[in-house]
């Protein structure tokens, strides 16, 4: 089983990663879910968040809620 996060897998843990930032938008701004969920796929953070290289996935949503704003 390979256990490496590699730029062709990450995709498997980006909705989770967005799941939980969104629930965070929702109770900490009061914006909907839905608009919580668009603001994070089109935000900076996202497009940073998408390359491996940058290792933004390793963070939990406390820490990447943070950098959002």
């Amino acid at each position: 089983m390979n256990l490496n996060i590699t730029q062709d897998n990450l995709y498997l843990l980006l909705p989770s990663k967005i799941s939980w930032l969104a629930m965070l938008m929702v109770e900490d701004k009061g914006v909907s879910i839905t608009e919580a969920i668009e603001t994070l796929y089109k935000s900076d953070l996202y497009k940073q968040l998408e390359k491996e290289e940058t290792k933004l996935w390793h963070l939990g949503p406390v820490a990447l809620y943070e950098s959002l704003y």
